[in-house]
């Protein structure tokens, strides 16, 4: 039970720190709980179907087909996130005028939603995948049965949830004067740091070139596999021992996307509408 909790618990706080901070670049938006339900949804059946098909698809591709559709699902949320966060610099103040002016939903919002679903899918389907994995090799080691399988993975979700929960609930305590630009700050990290897990496994799996496998050492200070690491692997992509290609992808994503905002947000606007009125 404990070494499936841990797992779970584990995986299950990876993705959930994901979906606090979409949950939170998203607050007030109308059906935001539907879009970001769907992601979580679409990317369970995702990770169990990648689960089901790990065999072929680790043969695939001369035996690093696993490999290629991790990075690939990784480079297409990168994609998903650049587009939100570009979207939030043009709107992300007219949005935080609309919430200090009571109204009862952003709409505007909802024009990124569905590339946020997309994110959530993803992060749901990378840790999912690995949950199922790990949990089956587990019951075929016979080291647990199934009851106690199953409390351990159910109390693992428990406390991913309540450590997600906590991180909404830090983010969405800020000023809405600052939410937006701090959940846009947390995404363009998100998206590097994915950007740099993408390259890292493609120069793993020797598919592009690497350009030093270690740069540096801090494991010592904070290994990776450590809780913080985790989280820190899931937000901003942190690796104890990064590899070239893996900093060079982070710094240009992150980059490009620092450059990108501020173009965008210097572009000249029209007067923002009203926000939406209260409805009786």
């Amino acid at each position: 039970m404990l070494a499936s909790l841990i797992i779970v618990f584990r995986e299950a706080m990876e993705a959930g720190l994901i979906v606090g901070v979409v949950l939170a670049a998203t607050k007030g938006v109308l059906y935001r709980e539907r879009w970001i339900a769907g992601g979580i949804a679409a990317g369970t059946a995702g990770a169990a179907l990648m689960a089901a098909f790990a065999g072929a698809l680790s043969n695939a591709l001369e035996g690093v087909g696993q490999e290629a559709f991790t990075a690939t699902i990784l480079i297409f949320a990168v994609a998903m996130l650049t587009w939100h966060v570009v979207w939030m610099s043009a709107h992300g103040r007219q949005m935080a005028a609309e919430l200090r002016e009571g109204g009862e939903a952003v709409r505007l919002g909802q024009r990124t939603l569905a590339a946020l679903a997309v994110v959530v899918g993803v992060a749901v389907l990378r840790e999912g995948a690995e949950v199922v994995l790990f949990l089956y090799g587990i019951a075929a080691s016979g080291k647990e049965g199934w009851f106690a399988l199953l409390a351990g993975g159910l109390a693992g979700v428990a406390l991913g949830g309540v450590v997600s929960y906590l991180c909404y609930r830090g983010l969405v305590a800020i000023p809405v004067g600052t939410m937006f630009s701090v959940t846009n700050w947390l995404i363009a990290l998100v998206a590097a740091g994915m950007a740099g897990q993408a390259a890292a496994i493609l120069a793993g799996a020797d598919l592009i070139p690497a350009w030093g496998y270690q740069l540096w050492d801090t494991s010592w200070i904070l290994s990776e596999n450590s809780l913080l690491g985790r989280a820190l692997r899931a937000l901003i992509g942190y690796s104890d021992r990064p590899m070239g290609v893996q900093l060079a992808a982070f710094l240009v994503v992150l980059t490009v996307l620092i450059v990108g905002a501020r173009l965008v947000d210097r572009q000249p606007r029209g007067t923002a509408p009203r926000a939406a009125t209260r409805t009786s």
